[in-house]
Order: C-alpha cells, then sequence, then structure tokens
C-alpha cells in the first residue's frame, strides 16, 4: 500500500470515528460512492514486477487497523471488508445524498420525514434541554417548499404549541411571507434548536443558545434541509446566522447571498428585531432582503411590493 493511500484511509477513519465522538450518527454520501461501495474489492496492478495495490484495504502489519479486514482467497490477497468487520468500523451510519433523497416518492418522503420527526420528538441530548421542555419544536410547513426560514430556538409560545414562530415575531413572519404573495403553508420553518433554552426559575425572556447546544442539535436541520432541498434558505437574525456559518455581525451579512449546504442563503434580521425597533428604514430593510428572494425564487413583483415601506 502506498503511503499517500495509508494517509488516506487512516485520515477517513480517524475523521468517522471522530464524527461519531461527537454525537454524528449520519453523513450523506454521492450515487457515486454509493455505487462504489457496492462493488467487491479489486486489485490495481502497480507493475508488472511489483505486488498488485488493493483498491481498499489495509497492511497486515498494522493492527490497529487489520482486523477490520481479511484477506481474499486471490493470488493477490487484496483485502475485502467483510459483514463481521464492518461492524467494528465505526457506527456511523450512512444516508444517501441529497441527489438521492430528491428522487424518492412522495409517500418515501414524508415517511422519511416522519421518521426524522420521530427521532428529534424523542431527542435527549440535552439533558438540561429535555428536562425543562413543554415540547420539542420540530418545524412546520411544506417539505416540498422551495423557501425555508431558520430561526435560532422556540420560545415560551413555541415551547408551550410545540410550533416555531406562532408568538407576536411568529405573527409577523407570517405577515413578511404573505407579503411576498407566499403563505406559512407555501415554505417551511424551522430552528437551529428543538427545545427552548433552559431558564433560571423565576426568569422571564429567552436566552441565547450556547454553541454546543447549537452543534448538538443542527444535523437535524440537516437531515430537514437535505430532505426539504429548499431553493433558497432565509436566516432569522444574527444567531441563526452564527449557528449556520460560523459569522458573526447580522447588520454587515444581511442582505448578502451566502451559500449553505449547496443552498443559496439570505441573512436577514429576526421579526423580533423589527418589533423593537420599528423604524421604517429597518422594515424596509428586511423586505429588500424578501425581494432579492423573491427574484431569486422567480416570484412575480409588482410595483407594489416593489414599494412597501418606502417613503412618500
Amino acid at each position: 500500500m502506498s503511503d499517500d493511500y495509508r494517509q488516506l484511509l487512516d485520515a477517513t477513519i480517524q475523521h468517522l470515528e471522530g464524527l461519531q465522538a461527537r454525537g454524528v450518527r449520519h453523513v450523506a454520501v454521492s450515487p457515486e460512492s454509493l455505487r462504489a461501495l457496492a462493488l467487491p474489492a479489486r486489485p490495481v496492478a502497480v507493475n508488472a514486477k511489483t505486488q498488485m495495490q488493493p483498491v481498499m484495504g489495509t497492511s497486515v502489519s498494522d493492527p490497529a487497523r487489520s482486523s477490520f479486514f481479511k484477506r481474499a482467497g486471490s493470488e493477490t490477497g487484496a483485502p475485502v471488508l467483510t459483514p463481521k468487520a464492518a461492524a467494528a468500523l465505526p457506527a456511523v451510519a450512512v444516508v444517501p445524498s441529497p441527489a438521492i433523497l430528491n428522487s424518492r416518492s412522495a409517500s418515501e418522503k414524508s415517511a422519511a420525514f416522519a421518521a426524522l420527526r420521530e427521532r428529534a420528538l424523542a431527542c435527549v441530548k440535552c439533558p438540561n434541554l429535555a428536562s425543562s421542555r413543554k415540547h420539542v419544536v420540530f418545524g412546520v410547513g411544506n417539505i416540498e417548499a422551495q423557501l425555508m426560514f431558520v430561526g435560532e430556538a422556540p420560545g415560551a409560545d413555541e415551547d408551550e404549541q410545540g410550533e416555531p414562530f406562532v408568538g407576536a415575531a411568529g405573527q409577523l413572519l407570517t405577515k413578511i411571507i404573505s407579503a411576498t404573495g407566499l403563505s406559512r403553508a407555501d415554505v417551511y420553518i424551522a430552528n437551529i434548536l428543538k427545545c427552548r433554552p433552559d431558564m433560571p426559575p423565576g426568569s422571564s425572556g429567552n436566552r441565547k443558545p450556547e454553541p454546543a447546544e447549537m452543534q448538538t442539535c443542527i444535523p437535524y436541520l440537516h437531515e430537514q434541509i437535505d430532505l426539504i432541498k429548499p431553493k433558497v434558505l432565509v436566516a432569522l437574525g444574527g444567531t441563526a446566522m452564527e449557528g449556520l456559518l460560523n459569522k458573526t455581525g447580522i447588520t454587515k451579512l444581511r442582505g448578502q447571498w451566502h451559500e449553505y449546504r449547496g443552498i443559496p442563503l439570505m441573512p436577514t434580521y429576526h421579526p423580533a428585531y423589527l418589533l423593537r425597533n420599528q423604524a421604517m428604514s429597518e422594515k424596509r430593510r428586511v423586505w429588500e432582503d424578501m425581494l432579492a428572494v423573491m427574484e431569486k425564487l422567480g416570484l412575480p413583483i409588482s410595483e407594489k411590493q416593489q414599494n412597501f415601506f418606502l417613503k412618500t
């Protein structure tokens, strides 16, 4: 085995083990990779005077890796991954890539979404959040949506009802969506965190999710995005932007296109910010962001819509 190949194999295994240690249980795999994994291991000749180099395998002199493989009864001894050996590999489940997910029938997609929802509802990865929550706020809307909104975390109203954006900020978001000509039933709405961040007894309001909490919970959002595969994502507020792209400064970032998991992403102010700041100029900034989203989606934009929140 070449040094380059050994380094690549070791790096791959270490990466999967690292993901497992962080609680990751699903990784996306392209259709080409899935087809390649289904093929038997085949040797590749290095040259006529040297041994054959295996396409997949490990050195028998490496006890830390050789237990994953056994040698096939061939002249080259190309190592082959057996079912028993596969069970010893890091327990990271392989899920199809978004291209495969999008090829599913409506019933298959709905079933996959329902299974994901059940896993999220039963989640107790953050004991403090699981013990304090009333409901897991999974998400709501059309799983065939072209437009998906992502907030930061449920508040008290959302925790009470089990649905995202149902309080005052949610009502304003509904009005913003309606102004584009769409409805809540046309889009999908979710949060990075599925549980309300716990608060000290007797305190009111909501706290910002911790980075570790967002990192733990965001795989559920990743699966939602990969199943829905919207054409455009909208990040609502600085915390959502931080959780998605690990960037801060919503004032500077809003109004500019970014990309997340291969999807155009537009950051804008959280509706709660507009409730605190009623200035027409701030409303116009959010609306300009939504006009850019509408244009990206190919939605019709009337002259009336174009002039919303402009000073007369």
